[in-house]
Parts: structure tokens; sequence; C-alpha cells
């Protein structure tokens, strides 16, 4: 009944094509985003910033990335951890070596950075596709790991292997506290998924979609595979680039090759399979599944542990953890392939009508 738009014409061709078609759906966003902004800090305490918050934005910005990149021009990839790092490496590089650069321009040159080693590692796209195409992203992945492990240059030949950021500052202002640390993240994410909307939106983001439904006609009705394929590589690596930046610098604070890991980009992939593909919004659905998952088994389990008698272990309650998410990998790729995003878009289609029968 509150979900409809009666009432509401479009008179333009510019108003038929804005983001949010209905108005429902505009304040609802603007609202999430004051919440985020102003109650969320006065909300949460240091544990829920560190161990919730500031990854979940962090991992929904690579998370969105990659979707980009799977979901909506359907080149699958398994480097997207490499990406990270890249982009993680390359704004502490920026930082140590250039004398007075600005925090957030050496982020944004550490995605630029990812962005060009994505288009170099995109090139395989050209010829390959599917498990074909994931096995070269995957190299990709081992010679991250293997460089940033190796060549001393990029950690500033730290004897340790671990690199460190002392201090966050922007335009004068110490990034110290959790809060701050959150709201920082909170600035890039909102930016960043109003670029994407917008890309998807625009004619190279149909050029990635018809890409991913028949490349072949898409080819025919004069869409540049190169191009096509290639912009998304870009494009999904300098999201995931400024994520790892953020990542490292934001939550890490100090890190090393491992945190950037295989394990990294399959669950990133996870994220966008069960947040749904080709959908921005299931890109933080994903994101906060991944994130709030772990931290509800590491609480519920070992309360129903106790209640019939047995003790869970903390190995325990990582297998079940592994096991869950292939469960839950292999239930919505069977079931709901388009993953949380599909049951919501369903969910407000329902309200749409309520209370009248469907």
């Amino acid at each position: 009944m509150f979900y409809r738009e009666n009432g509401q014409f479009k008179t333009s061709y510019a108003a038929d094509q804005q983001i949010f078609t209905i108005a429902q759906d505009k304040w609802f966003v603007w609202g999430l985003i004051a919440f985020a902004a102003l109650a969320v800090p006065m909300l949460a305490d240091e544990y829920m910033f560190r161990a919730i918050l500031i990854p979940f934005l962090v991992l929904s910005l690579a998370a969105l990335g990659v979707n980009l990149l799977v979901g909506y021009c359907g080149q699958i990839t398994l480097g997207a951890g490499a990406f990270m790092a890249i982009g993680a490496y390359a704004a502490y590089n920026f930082m140590v070596r250039i004398d007075g650069m600005p925090l957030v321009l050496a982020m944004l040159l550490g995605g630029v950075s990812a962005a060009a080693f994505g288009i170099l590692f995109g090139i395989p796209s050209l010829r390959v596709r599917g498990l074909y195409l994931a096995v070269a992203t995957l190299a990709a992945q081992f010679l991250c790991d293997w460089a940033f492990l190796r060549i001393g240059w990029f950690t500033n030949h730290s004897s340790s292997g671990s690199v460190s950021v002392a201090k966050l500052e922007m335009l004068g202002w110490v990034i110290d506290s959790p809060t701050e640390k959150y709201l920082f993240c909170l600035a890039f994410v909102i930016a960043f998924a109003f670029i994407a909307k917008n890309l998807t939106r625009a004619a190279i983001g149909r050029q990635w979609m018809a890409i991913r439904d028949m490349d072949v006609a898409a080819e025919v009705i004069g869409i540049r595979p190169m191009f096509a394929k290639l912009s998304a590589f870009a494009v999904s690596s300098f999201f995931v680039g400024v994520a790892g930046a953020l990542w490292g610098f934001v939550h890490l604070g100090s890190w090393e090759p491992a945190a950037f890991s295989v394990d990294r980009s399959f669950q990133l992939l996870f994220m966008v399979i069960i947040g749904g593909m080709g959908s921005i919004m299931g890109s933080f659905f994903g994101a906060a599944f991944i994130v709030i998952l772990p931290i509800f088994l590491n609480q519920f389990l070992p309360l129903l542990g106790s209640l019939v008698g047995v003790t869970v272990s903390t190995a325990g309650i990582s297998h079940a953890e592994l096991i869950i998410f292939g469960s839950l990998i292999i239930f919505f790729l069977i079931v709901e392939p388009h993953g949380l995003a599909r049951l919501w878009s369903i969910a407000k289609q329902k309200l749409r009508l309520w209370p009248f029968p469907h």
C-alpha cells in the first residue's frame, strides 16, 4: 500500500532515466545513507566498528568491483585478491616514495595501478572464457603473491616482509579513531556505489551486459568485444584496488601478502554469488552475509553445543563455516541463481500489490 508509484508521472526522458524511478526507493536510500552517516557513529561501539562495519564497507566495495566484471560483463575472475594487493602496495609506495602525497590521491593511484594490471591480465579474455579465463586470472593471484613476498622493493625492503602505515591524514584531518575510519570508508563506498550504478546504466554498462548475454550477437550489432571486456577488467580492478588500499591502510594498518591470498579472491566471488550477480545491491547483501555469518557462528554454535552437551572447538566452528558457505553457494546456484538481491526484488514487487492477492 505504501510502496506504489500511483501519481508519480514521468514527463520527460530524463525523469524516466533517473537512478530511482520510484520516489520511495529514493527516500529509502537517502534515509539509509543518513542513518549510516549520522546515527551509526553514535550507536555503535569500538568492537562493532572494527569487527563488522569497517570490514563490511571495504569488502562491499571490493565485491562491487568483482560484480561489475562477473555479474555485468560475464567474465569470471579468481584474481580479485591480487588486485586488492596491488592497490594496497601501490598506494603504500606512493605514500612512502613521494613526499606530501595526499592520502586519497595515493589510494586512487593504487586503484589506477590495479586497473593497469587488470587490463594486462584481462587480455586472455579476448581468446578464452569460462574455466580457462578463471585459470588465467588465478595466475595473476599466484604471481602477485610471489612478487610481494620475494621482491623487497614493494615492501620498502622491510626485514619482516610486512608494511605498516603510521598515520592517516587528509586535509589536516587525522583519521585515528574507529568512528573516523568508518566515516572515511563510508564516503568512499557511497561515491563508488553511485559511480557503479551510473556506469551500469550508461552505454558502457549496456555493452558489458550485451557481451555477458551473447558476445557473438553483441559483436554483430557493432559492440567491440575487446573494448567492452578490457574496460570491464579495468573498471573492476580499479574498484578492487581502491578497496585493497582501504583494507590495508584503514582496516589492517599493517599487512603482509597473506592478507590478500587466494582465499580473499574466493571470498569476494562467494559474496557476488550469494548476494546476486548483476546487482549493485547484491554486492552489499553478499558482503554483509559473509562478514556477519562467522561472528554469528562463533556465538551460536558454542551455545547450541552447550544445550546438547557437546563442546564445540574453534576448529569445529571454522570447519562449520566452510561447510555452510559451500552449502549456501550450492543452494543459491540451484534455487536462486540471482542471490539475495533477487529475493529483495521479489519482496518489493509483492509490496507493490499488497494487500491484494498476487
